[in-house]
């Protein structure tokens, strides 16, 4: 096996192991904090390169993440 192989196999062995405490990280109040500023403020940096019309696709883009991370 090849040092990619190896640390990819150790990666994957440990998300198996630890499923349980990373789901429940994913949807902490803190992990709901940090993801709600980092999604603002791509959001946002999106939205200064982008046509304001895609602007409201944008937003439904970040919602969309949002609803997988944190609690809300």
């Amino acid at each position: 096996m090849s040092g990619v192989d190896g640390i990819i196999a150790k990666g994957k062995k440990l998300l198996d192991d630890n499923r349980g405490k990373i789901e429940e990280a994913l949807k902490s109040e803190k992990a709901e904090e940090v993801s709600d500023k980092i999604l603002d403020g791509a959001a946002e940096a999106i939205k200064k390169v982008v046509p304001a019309e895609h602007h409201g696709k944008v937003d439904e883009v970040r919602t969309n993440v949002d609803k997988n991370i944190g609690n809300a």
